[in-house]
């Protein structure tokens, strides 16, 4: 089981010379495993630097689970090569809305004039799951979907296989105690192999946007702590933080750990299990 990070910023792109090494795309992390079709989660901006490792042939086959419909978790779709050809397949799981179906609701998001085309104009096939509190099975695969505190409809997820488990948090809107966390948001990380979790924000910051939908890093690491999750990942790096920034949140970090592996995501960080 492999974890390969190809954006890692939250709520916006922002790309420059402060944030190289962290980079400034938006959510996008891609799971893959010998004999099992990939699992993306998020189709945020980095969709479009793992869609240059894809086969564009036809035969691009994956799966993809949406946390929600920000436009930083999904604006990357049209931008990503691989869907544009025929015969290429990806079936899209996401919260539920009650805006209509999901399919419906993305057909609204990327329609003209915003958007020349339409998401149903792609070249491949585009096949839309709404989900709220599920679990299903896609190969080797036991994915589990919990709604998780945020700014509209929003859901973590929990992949399993015979080789480890990654819990996957990239939006959280912690209670402003910072001392509690949800039932369902535990289920997800319980005893988690690697915990990817929003860190976007310091507790100074926390206290101006506490009510923006997300966290502090001290609190993600609450999470791990709470749930026994052995690696947290900081993630969802807020777009005015560079790497200086992020450096001294993670070290700062690390300082209160104990045995929990502690790191910050960047483009291009591979994660075997």
């Amino acid at each position: 089981m492999r974890l390969t990070f190809y954006g890692v910023r939250g709520s916006t792109p922002s790309v420059s010379e402060e944030n190289r090494r962290y980079g400034g795309n938006t959510a996008c992390v891609v799971l893959t495993e010998d004999g099992e079709m990939p699992i993306v989660f998020d189709l945020g901006t980095g969709l479009r630097r793992y869609g240059r490792e894809c086969p564009m042939d036809g035969s691009f086959a994956a799966v993809a689970l949406i946390s929600h419909l920000h436009w930083d978790h999904v604006q990357g779709l049209p931008f990503f090569p691989p869907i544009h050809v025929p015969g290429a397949e990806l079936d899209i799981y996401g919260p539920a809305q009650a805006e209509g179906p999901l399919a419906e609701v993305f057909d609204d998001l990327m329609r003209p004039p915003y958007f020349p085309i339409r998401c149903r104009e792609l070249g491949g096939q585009v096949t839309f799951h709404g989900i709220t509190s599920d679990s299903f099975v896609v190969g080797g695969h036991k994915i589990t979907a919990r709604p998780v505190p945020h700014k509209g409809p929003t859901v973590g997820y929990r992949v399993e296989s015979a080789h480890g488990s990654v819990a996957y948090i990239s939006d959280h809107q912690a209670p402003l105690s910072l001392d509690t966390v949800a039932d369902s948001v535990l289920e997800l990380v319980d005893g988690v192999d690697v915990l990817i979790h929003d860190a976007q924000y310091t507790p100074a910051e926390f206290d101006r946007k506490s009510d923006w939908g997300h966290c502090t890093i001290e609190y993600a690491l609450l999470v791990a702590r709470e749930a026994g999750a052995k690696h947290l990942v900081m993630f969802h790096h807020d777009p005015g933080h560079g790497d200086d920034d992020i450096d001294g949140m993670l070290a700062s970090l690390r300082e209160t750990a104990d045995k929990i592996v502690v790191s910050a995501a960047y483009e291009g960080l591979v994660l075997d299990l």
